[in-house]
């Protein structure tokens, strides 16, 4: 978990301008001010991508097997194949209730 934050380098998503090289007068009005200023920047995530898949029965799953007979020696044994091909990814899912971004640049609670 936590692998979900930003890949680009020294972006950030709620400030107007990139990350670094701004000076700290007081923090929390600058950011405040960054994210007033911001184009639609929101720190709630309302959506994610779904790690399910559809296979070609219509099920959804996060992993698909099939079961093969294999004959050794004579005798039969059943093994568990992972099905990796002809998979759907289910796509973009509505969370229940929002969430607060991985790169969210204020602090929301000190201790």
């Amino acid at each position: 978990m936590g692998g979900s934050g930003s890949k680009a380098k020294g972006v950030w998503p709620f400030s107007g301008s990139g990350a670094g090289g701004d000076s700290v007068t007081d923090g929390n009005e600058q950011s405040l001010a960054r994210l007033k200023g911001s184009k639609n920047a929101t720190p709630f995530v309302f959506t994610r991508r779904s790690s399910l898949y559809y296979d070609e029965d219509g099920d959804l799953a996060h992993e698909f097997y099939e079961e093969t007979v294999v004959t050794k020696n004579g005798r039969k044994k059943s093994k568990l194949k992972r099905i990796q091909k002809n998979l759907i990814p289910q796509g973009i899912v509505k969370l229940e209730h929002p969430c607060i971004h991985v790169d969210f640049p204020i602090v929301l609670c000190e201790v």
